[in-house]
């Protein structure tokens, strides 16, 4: 089954620049637009340069934790830096580790390469247009890539998550974690706040999803939509290091992603990572109604 017929059943797109459907219109129920995002969910998982960035995202912990193995020997008693130390003790660390190594550029590039491809891929391929005949409805492809743009980012960060967890267990010993604000906990405690940090880290890399998104809207290229998408999140991240620009940095979608080290203490401090996820929230709302303004008013010609 192609691609276009396996969304057929999402309902008719009567929008400018679509042909008609012939037939006449069909109902837009909620099993046509799970049809839909269960074929983008599909799409996105069965392209090899999805399943080569997942790759590459696994091999990270593994490189980060053997070199913290070579270079400390193994040791247990807090040899080097605080953040490497912790690790050397309690392969659960490696975790929060290998995502802190990860946010500010690895999850960013490849979200930024799934989201900037998410219509303009479709656009470049010729497809664009037969998926809106099939019929699909503009709103509903663009939250379906939006749903898929997602739910990417949550596999990305659990595959960093287990890749670091797996490692840390085979080359460090696990037990009690202590917490950088000194406090110790349980191994299973520990195991679920490692849990809540990939969801929290997930979801801060939503409003990139959604700036990914509108900035496919705006051209027919995937690899203008890539490569733009990743250039703003290096040019954004670049911004955020310069002490004269302090005023607007807490605007900044990358600003906060780093608070999910508040998680690390006992108690858990939640301001931050809620300032970040509000901030998402906001970036999410404006770039996600940019883009479906831009898209519903476009004419599609490819």
């Amino acid at each position: 089954m192609s691609r276009v017929e396996s969304v057929a059943e999402a309902g008719p797109g009567r929008s400018a620049g679509a042909v008609p459907v012939v037939g006449g219109r069909r109902p837009r129920t909620a099993a046509g637009s799970l049809a839909l995002v269960r074929s983008e969910l599909s799409l996105t998982f069965r392209r090899t340069r999805t399943i080569a960035l997942l790759g590459i995202l696994a091999l990270l912990p593994v490189l980060i934790g053997t070199v913290v193995r070579i270079e400390t020997g193994g040791a247990r008693g807090g040899e080097g830096p605080a953040f490497i130390a912790q690790v050397t003790q309690n392969g659960l660390f490696l975790v929060f580790t290998a995502l802190a190594v990860a946010l500010p550029v690895f999850l960013p590039m490849t979200v930024g390469v799934v989201a900037g491809d998410s219509i303009a891929g479709e656009a470049s391929t010729g497809t664009l247009r037969y998926l809106l005949v099939a019929p699909a409805g503009r709103t509903r492809l663009l939250v379906a890539k939006f749903t898929a743009g997602l739910a990417f980012c949550l596999a990305a960060t659990a595959t960093v998550g287990l890749a670091a967890l797996a490692t840390g267990a085979a080359l460090f010993p696990l037990g009690e974690v202590t917490l950088i604000s000194g406090d110790t906990i349980s191994f299973g405690e520990a195991l679920l706040r490692a849990v809540l940090v990939v969801g929290v880290v997930a979801c801060s890399l939503a409003g990139l999803v959604a700036i990914g998104l509108f900035v496919s809207t705006l051209t027919g290229s995937g690899i203008a939509a890539m490569a733009s998408t990743v250039g703003l999140v290096i040019t954004v991240q670049i911004l955020d290091s310069f002490p004269q620009l302090h005023a607007v940095q807490p605007f900044l979608f990358t600003h906060h992603w780093l608070t999910f080290g508040d998680l690390l203490r006992e108690p858990m401090y939640w301001d931050g990572v809620l300032k970040n996820l509000g901030l998402q929230a906001f970036y999410v709302a404006v770039f996600g109604s940019a883009a479906w303004s831009r898209f519903t008013g476009r004419d599609i010609t490819a």
